[in-house]
């Protein structure tokens, strides 16, 4: 029995090791420009370890690109539209050195190689947002008539261009103020004034990232 839960930790341990060094590898070169030997020598194991654990670099990508919301927990419990902006500015500081969510950054524009419509970042975060500003409207944090689902793509589609765009510029260094420019400009029109006046902005800063 021991000697079985020792082999499982030991897969474990392979396993979270290839993703890093496939994440370090994706972020570098992105998805056309990296291939599986590079990955097996960045995690200093073979191409058979490899293969154990993963079928080709598609599958590495894809389960990187699909961990991404769980690598995002804010500091702090909170809920409805407090939690949709630590979310997003959470993500933001720590993009800055977490190679996994950097590898996400990078493949966002080639998922149509290893993920599907479904699958992608894009959709993933726009639902994650949306459990947000659903819960947001049921709290009445919301004006009235505010488009949910059309405001869940907003917010990640501005997401997405202030990490494009920071990237080129600054090399994502002012990524967190980007993203706390735009909800400061949206809120106003999206959010009741007490709920407005109630947010914190800098509680993602609690992580130390």
């Amino acid at each position: 029995m021991a000697g079985r839960v020792i082999r499982q930790e030991r897969a474990v341990q392979t396993r979270a090791a290839l993703l890093r060094a496939a994440a370090e590898v994706f972020a570098e070169s992105g998805y056309a420009g990296a291939n599986v030997s590079a990955i097996a020598e960045r995690a200093g194991l073979t191409l058979g370890a490899l293969y154990f654990h993963f079928r080709n670099k598609g599958q590495l990508a894809r389960e990187i690109v699909l961990s991404q919301p769980d690598l995002v927990v804010p500091p702090h419990p909170c809920r409805g539209l407090q939690h949709a902006v630590d979310v997003t500015l959470t993500w933001a500081y720590q993009l800055l050195d977490d190679p996994l969510l950097l590898a996400g950054a990078r493949l966002v524009m080639e998922q149509e190689h290893f993920a599907g419509p479904s699958e992608n970042s894009h959709q993933q975060w726009t639902r994650l947002v949306s459990e947000d500003l659903h819960e947001a409207k049921r709290r009445r944090e919301l004006r009235a008539g505010v488009d949910v689902e059309a405001l869940a793509r907003l917010v990640v589609n501005a997401c997405t261009g202030a990490q494009m765009h920071s990237h080129l510029e600054t090399r994502r260094r002012d990524l967190p103020g980007r993203v706390e420019e735009m909800w400061r400009c949206l809120l106003p029109a999206i959010a009741v004034p007490s709920a407005v006046k109630g947010l914190r902005f800098g509680a993602s800063r609690a992580k130390g990232v």
